[in-house]
């Protein structure tokens, strides 16, 4: 399925183009099932290109026209990509995390990295400037 969220919001997209229906036929078959589906909501979320909220999704793929188990594996593929699977070190991610728990862990790691890299610098600079001193004669 997709790789990250862009491409998630981009499937989601070509099911609405697929299932044939506009927002406010959405909106109506999800309120059949007993779900909630604004249409102006499913709107804004294939505007955007940041995961929908995991009800928002159920509710717009089974209103799509799809079963539960398929509706199951789109929110299997929503929190593989929301754990950030394929997220690097040099790629971070856009979307507000919602725990602050782990937000702290990861500041600590930036502040430690962050604090390992300049007391190397200063050593490496420190060295440079006795390599410098000497070289001149003080």
């Amino acid at each position: 399925m997709a790789a990250d969220e862009a491409e998630f919001v981009a499937a989601l997209r070509r099911l609405k183009a697929w299932s044939g229906l506009s927002y406010r036929q959405l909106e109506r078959r999800a309120a059949e099932a007993g779900r909630v589906l604004p249409y102006s909501t499913a709107s804004t979320a294939l505007g955007r290109e940041t995961l929908p909220r995991e009800e928002l999704l159920v509710a717009f793929v089974l209103a799509c026209g799809l079963d539960d188990d398929e509706a199951a594996a789109w929110v299997a593929a929503r929190k593989r990509i929301a754990v950030g699977d394929r997220v690097t070190a040099t790629e971070p991610r856009t979307a507000r995390r919602r725990r602050w728990r782990p937000a702290i862990g990861w500041a600590a790691v930036a502040l430690s990295l962050v604090l390992a890299g300049g007391t190397t610098l200063s050593m490496h600079v420190g060295e440079e400037v006795e390599t410098v001193q000497s070289s001149v004669g003080r």
